[in-house]
């Protein structure tokens, strides 16, 4: 059984990467102010930006979904890993060496499964890529060269060669320690009749790596006629490598992406080395399979998804590109990005035109690009005789539709009137009028929901709905409920600007269950007199279950409701305010008893009552008129 990695290495981890470094290998992040970053949200589908990271807390908090943790919590969220692989991962990027209570130092048969199939990737990569320089792999230098990329080129993306002998990486990497299991697992070796065989012979390789930069599958192309099998071979479906979620380049594209809010979206390995040489940094490329949804998530999260970003998508002239072209219009509306088009003369692809004419050809492609939409309305056209009524007709309601998806509205309007002149229909209005009604419709529908279309169920259909529960819903952002979740966001986030006076605070002060427990976390995790670097971490770990602990995660991530940074002025407002709400309420239990004593209470009693009302009214007093000296 594997061994508790040591908690003093798992803070060392955490301490030693700061997690606005570890979410931003995920998605661009920008100010949200007061020292926050804020970005699109990587755990649901947004159109704006909701989720937050506070790098001085070490913490994130999405405001739409409720996800939210430290670096461990993400990592372990995003990657599917288990704590200690999360650990491990994160230990490996930073030369940290892990203690496991069993002793000994980060011992291979420890490791989670995802770190182990991660690290036969990195030493398989290294392989092949010492294989390159072999004699056996002359062939590959050859192919290469002959497609313009030099051994520099070929060391940037680490091209490397796959000998043709059965098993070679396999007694390599047994040499290494790994089991013939972790290699058919990792799609490194398949199953032969004899055993565990190389899956990829005589082939040179690309490694594909993750958005993190982590080695995760390989792209194998094939040099010999004697090779039966594909043109390209990838990695097969495992637990790392999952095609539709794999962009080819992002590694090396990430940044350049969220700087410049541009994508490149090529077709082929080649052809993102083409572009990239050329100086289009922003190529990347998907793995044999077509641009779909899960791409687009990936890119959407570094673009920001805002209107100013540009995606450019270049594909072959034939009828197979065409198709593909298409197949990504269908998906424009998922962009709040421009998405636009690049055929090159004659039907080249990236890395030919770079051979045939030069690094400035291959810019100027993608510089030229059209609107996507434009050749969707082209291509809708072009398959029908226009000459005729009937064919202007049928293009018509094949093309409306496209113009009217197209997002701005006076854009939209020429493109209309454009399509009347392109059908040779005079009557312009009544283009123009088809598509509004189109865009119209079209608007009612994602209102209504993508099933609006369906004609609804009779009542009898329709399922029995679950009770609501009965009695009003908590809303812990309510008015009533503001100021404690001030001040329990500053006990948080400054405890020194509440500290001590805080801490004499009693959870009976909290009026919403939740806060409460939040004021007992604090407490059982020191209070914030004592509140320290590993304060916050102390906080989430006393907390009783997920649902406290992502409510602390919300509250110290969310800014305050001041526009200059929080002060001591600011939070004696917020502890005043909590303790006068909590001495009027203690007052309006003490007169409702006060009531229910009546006639028949003896002069003790009321004598009692009487001096508590006195004297909270007094302490309310002071609190209204001396503030925190009053406390």
């Amino acid at each position: 059984m594997a061994g508790r990695i040591k908690d003093e290495d798992v803070k060392a981890v955490r301490d030693a990467v700061p997690i606005d470094a570890v979410i931003s290998e995920y998605l661009q992040l920008k100010s949200a102010g007061g020292g926050n970053l804020k970005g699109l949200c990587p755990f649901h589908d947004e159109k704006s930006p909701s989720f937050q990271v506070s790098p001085s807390k070490g913490l994130f908090y999405c405001f739409g979904c409720q996800e939210g943790g430290d670096t461990l919590d993400f990592v372990m969220k995003l990657d599917h890993l288990s704590f200690s692989e999360a650990v491990e991962r994160l230990a490996a990027k930073t030369g940290i060496v892990l203690r496991y209570d069993e002793g000994g130092y980060n011992p291979g048969r420890q490791q989670g499964e995802k770190i182990r199939l991660i690290e036969a990737h990195k030493v398989a990569a290294q392989f092949f890529v010492e294989q390159l320089g072999s004699p056996e792999a002359e062939i590959g230098r050859t192919f290469l060269r002959e497609r313009g990329f030099d051994q520099a080129a070929a060391e940037h993306f680490g091209v490397g060669y796959a000998p043709a002998g059965w098993d070679h990486l396999i007694r390599f990497l047994r040499g290494k320690g790994f089991t013939d299991k972790e290699l058919l697992t990792s799609g490194l070796a398949s199953e032969g009749r004899r055993g565990a065989i190389d899956r990829f012979r005589g082939r040179l390789i690309w490694p594909i790596r993750d958005i993190t930069g982590d080695v995760i599958g390989f792209g194998a192309r094939k040099l010999r006629e004697d090779d039966n099998g594909p043109k390209y071979l990838n990695t097969p479906e495992t637990p790392l490598y999952k095609k539709s979620h794999v962009l080819y380049g992002i590694d090396l594209a990430k940044k350049e992406i969220a700087k410049t809010g541009k994508a490149v979206v090529v077709e082929g390995y080649t052809d993102v080395m083409a572009c990239h040489l050329a100086g289009v940094t922003t190529a990347i490329a998907t793995c044999g399979t077509a641009f779909a949804e899960d791409h687009i998530k990936i890119l959407r999260r570094l673009l920001m998804d805002n209107s100013g970003s540009h995606v450019v998508f270049t594909f072959d002239g034939d009828a197979a590109g065409q198709r593909a072209a298409l197949r990504a219009f269908e998906d424009d509306q998922k962009f709040a990005a421009r998405t636009s088009i690049a055929i090159s003369p004659g039907g080249m692809d990236p890395c030919e035109l770079r051979l045939a004419d030069g690094d400035a050809a291959v810019r100027n492609l993608v510089e030229n690009s059209s609107p996507l939409f434009e050749f969707a309305i082209h291509s809708a056209v072009a398959r029908h005789n226009t000459e005729t009524a009937e064919g202007r007709a049928a293009a018509l309601e094949e093309a409306a539709p496209i113009v009217a998806g197209i997002k701005d509205g006076s854009i939209q309007h020429e493109y209309a009137v454009s399509l009347a002149s392109k059908l040779g229909i005079l009557d312009e209005q009544f283009v123009v009028r088809r598509v509004s009604q189109l865009a119209r419709w079209a608007r009612d529908r994602g209102q209504r929901g993508p099933d609006a279309r369906r004609e609804a169920p009779s009542r009898a259909q329709q399922p029995a709905r679950p009770q609501a529960p009965r009695g009003p819903r908590l809303d812990l952002r309510s008015p009533a409920h503001r100021v404690e979740r001030e001040l329990l966001k500053l006990a948080l986030q400054h405890p020194h600007l509440v500290s001590p006076a805080f801490d004499a605070y009693g959870e009976d002060e909290f009026t919403a269950p939740p806060y409460a427990a939040v004021r007992r976390a604090i407490a059982e995790a020191g209070g914030t007199e004592n509140a320290d670097e590993g304060y916050l971490a102390a906080v989430r770990e006393v907390a009783p279950d997920d649902t406290v602990r992502i409510l602390v995660t919300e509250l110290a991530v969310e800014a305050a409701h001041t526009r200059r940074a929080p002060d001591e002025v600011y939070a004696g407002v917020q502890l005043v305010a909590v303790r006068l709400q909590a001495v009027e309420r203690r007052i309006g239990e003490v007169r409702a008893n006060l009531t229910r004593l009546g006639p028949r209470a003896t002069a003790e009693e009321l004598g009692a009552v009487q001096s508590e009302l006195w004297a909270l009214q007094q302490y309310g007093q002071r609190l209204r008129e001396q503030g925190t000296a009053a406390l």
